[in-house]
């Protein structure tokens, strides 16, 4: 009798210890057991509609940090210029969308490296102008989406570079979304567009190649991050914890070799 309650205890103090590491790992969550992102679908191959689903290297890295967290993801689709505005409103718990980390968002909200990449330069195929760094945009009209870190980065490569130079300004036109870019450039109401490399192939790809890239070596390389509150620590350590898990147990790895990308180390 005696060991058998003591097996009891024992069990229920498992239990017990399996239910406060639960708790643990989904402290900081907006609804319990639920992992809350925000992220703009349509943005090839890190997040975009196929069949009705959300699909792509965010979603993925999603649901892998939240079943580490032992919660469901849910995914919010929200315009790119939203989302830091939306985390900060509590619309979500974090935003995982294919977005560098930069001085000016960091001052917004607290981010965690998950993979690095860089942009290519995309132009109409057989173009007459082909770009292969970002100083031969010197002259041309190039598109980019609105919010992205290209914007302020093109704009002080032609006042500082182009310019001094002797070289022609560098007309910048945003554009809401990445796709509304691309389709500018086949309407040839700009002549190049600026984009991270996976999702300049997956647009390449999908214009039967129409559009072509046109520098052999990534553009502006930079470190991708997942954004949260700053005052929501917790959710933060979470989130790098299960960061750690899915990188000790190969899954991380397997997915950056899918999408081409780079790793970030610890």
């Amino acid at each position: 009798m005696k060991m058998t309650t003591s097996l009891l205890l024992a069990g229920i103090s498992t239990l017990a210890t399996l239910g406060v590491s639960q708790m643990t790992h989904a402290e900081g969550l907006l609804s319990a057991d639920t992992l809350s992102v925000g992220m703009e679908v349509s943005y090839p191959p890190f997040e975009s509609y196929k069949d009705g689903k959300i699909v792509g290297f965010d979603p993925e890295i999603s649901a892998l940090l939240a079943a580490k967290m032992g919660a469901k993801p849910q995914f919010n689709d929200t315009k790119f210029t939203s989302l830091i505005l939306g985390l900060g409103s509590n619309k979500f718990d974090a935003v995982i969308s294919g977005m560098y980390v930069t001085p000016e968002r960091v001052k917004s909200a607290d981010a965690i490296p998950y993979a690095k990449t860089g942009a290519s330069i995309m132009v109409l195929k057989g173009a007459e102008v082909q770009p292969k760094t970002e100083q031969d945009l010197c002259g041309m009209k190039v598109g980019l989406q609105q919010g992205t870190t290209w914007v302020k980065a093109l704009n002080d490569l032609s006042a500082d570079y182009c310019l001094p130079n002797g070289k022609e300004s560098i007309t910048v036109q945003e554009f809401p979304s990445a796709p509304e870019v691309s389709q500018a450039l086949l309407s040839r109401n700009v002549q190049a567009q600026l984009e991270i490399a996976g999702a300049a192939k997956m647009f390449a790809e999908r214009t039967k190649g129409r559009i072509e890239i046109s520098s052999p070596d990534l553009v502006y390389p930079q470190t991708l991050g997942m954004y949260v509150k700053k005052d929501n620590a917790a959710l933060k350590a979470s989130l790098e914890s299960a960061l750690s898990a899915i990188k000790a147990d190969g899954s991380y790895m397997a997915l950056i070799d899918k999408y081409e990308l780079t790793p970030v180390n610890d």
